[in-house]
């Protein structure tokens, strides 16, 4: 039975745990959806209420009722032929969704992470909720495009602006970054724009250190993320040169907090983020359903890719 790696050409994350794969004499196969269709391609019939048949990839040809899991590690979007008309792509992106993504969907194998529950579990709203739910603390946060309602909420405390979804932008020929942004008078004075989408507040958490929780099936792993700058200290992610790591244990409630959340929104694998308060309160911060683990792998020495590997081998994620 094989492993499916669903990932990007270029991805050194998906290298490690398919080396560990080969290591372990699983058979396991890799491929990027921005293949399809002009490297890849995919014959499935249904049989019996379940899909049969291949997809051909990289020059291999994987059986689909051969499949033991699947990792979703981020795959590229499909790759139309350029002469087709943006109209004919975005026909062709849609078709091609549905039914290729409809069929490997529906495969009864075990999934790191269903792609469902990715997109599920990608609404900071539904995180925030979820995990409060499972017993986490969670910072107060408004949703909004009114200036009015900005402005209420900031005055009873610190204020930040953050990104619900990726921080990074491609315009101009150039690569934007908006990460958390701690709003000040001049901000509050000029909100022009608010109104144009959603936008998330919220409270500042007054934090001794940050934290990085990965859990993959059973398994957890922490890191205690350390800013020795003023920049990391807003946002590690700003600077990470000024990090230090070390390998930590979670409070009792917050681990078991953290894997109710992932039985909650379905998912075998998580990447959550925390702040720790002066008093030693974990606050929750949000969970990437796909997030990045192998510079934390590196800095404490935590077995995560074994993890993963044992958890595709095993078949059973789902």
């Amino acid at each position: 039975m094989t492993v499916l790696v669903l990932a990007s050409e270029l991805d050194f994350t998906a290298d490690r745990v398919v080396r560990a794969l080969e290591g372990r004499d699983v058979p396991v196969a890799r491929v990027d959806t921005a293949w399809f269709p002009q490297r890849a391609s995919v014959a499935a019939r249904l049989r019996d209420g379940r899909w049969t048949g291949t997809l051909s990839a990289g020059g291999r040809v994987i059986a689909l009722e051969g499949l033991r899991s699947i990792w979703y590690r981020n795959p590229g979007a499909f790759t139309f032929p350029t002469a087709l008309s943006p109209t004919e792509r975005h026909w062709a992106m849609t078709e091609t969704r549905l039914g290729l993504g409809g069929v490997l969907a529906s495969l009864p194998v075990a999934w790191v992470n269903h792609p469902s529950r990715n997109a599920d579990a990608s609404y900071k709203p539904v995180q925030l909720v979820t995990a409060a739910r499972c017993g986490l603390a969670v910072a107060d946060t408004l949703v909004t495009n009114e200036q009015a309602a900005v402005r209420r909420f900031a005055e009873d405390g610190e204020t930040v602006a953050k990104a619900f979804g990726a921080p990074a932008i491609s315009e101009g020929g150039g690569r934007k970054v908006a990460l958390t942004h701690r709003l000040d008078e001049v901000d509050l004075a000029d909100l022009r724009g608010v109104e144009v989408s959603a936008h998330q507040f919220q409270r500042w958490i007054p934090k001794s250190y940050e934290a990085r929780v990965i859990v993959v099936g059973n398994r957890l792993f922490a890191a205690a993320i350390h800013a020795q700058s003023a920049e990391s200290r807003l946002d590690w992610r700003s600077d990470y040169g000024a990090l230090r790591y070390e390998r930590l244990d979670p409070p009792i409630d917050v681990a078991t907090g953290v894997r109710e959340y992932c039985g909650a929104l379905g998912l075998a694998y998580g990447a959550f983020d925390f702040v720790i308060r002066p008093d030693g309160e974990w606050v929750f911060l949000e969970c990437n359903a796909g997030g990045q683990y192998g510079w934390i792998e590196d800095e404490i020495g935590a077995p995560i890719t074994e993890a993963l590997a044992d958890l595709l081998k095993s078949g059973a994620a789902a």
